[in-house]
């Protein structure tokens, strides 16, 4: 039995291991149960530049430094890939924090036990994304986006 099984009821049946792994982690996203503070202990700063070990990710990667549907993204290298990647809107208000989890991490049952998430924010939902290889996270992956933001703001992110 998968260790995600227990948080949804009944998700053995008829559920893929990835699907259990990618329910298990919005259960626990949704309910507070990941550790809120970022690397190093300093919580996550809700204006951006996020500060202490962050690097705005366009100047560690040929990428904008704003994607559109994400926003302006800073990360700890050392988290890559997994991180979390903090998302900022054009105002600088923290507006997500994104999870880059290779596909074969997934489908090799790896936890991911100790992602860091943003103190004191209330999540409003949550996207799983399956996403290509692209710069910074050289493998096909999941994106797992907590959004502090309401559903029609994120998609109005551009």
């Amino acid at each position: 039995m998968s260790v995600w099984s227990g948080a949804i009821p009944n998700a053995h049946v008829g559920y893929s291991d990835m699907t259990r792994i990618g329910y298990g982690i919005v259960a626990l996203a949704v309910s507070g149960g990941l550790p809120a503070t970022a690397p190093g202990g300093a919580s996550a700063q809700e204006k951006a530049p996020p500060g202490g070990q962050y690097k705005q990710v366009c100047k560690l990667v040929e990428l904008p430094c704003f994607l559109p549907g994400l926003g302006d993204l800073y990360v700890v290298p050392s988290t890559i890939p997994a991180g979390p990647w903090l998302g900022y809107d054009h105002d600088g208000n923290l507006v997500n924090t994104v999870y880059m989890i290779p596909t074969k991490d997934m489908v090799d049952h790896k936890n991911f036990d100790d992602l860091n998430v943003a103190k004191g924010k209330r999540v409003d939902h949550v996207s799983i994304l399956s996403t290509p290889a692209h710069p910074g996270v050289a493998v096909p992956h999941y994106h797992i986006i907590l959004w502090y933001i309401s559903a029609e703001k994120a998609k109005a992110l551009k």
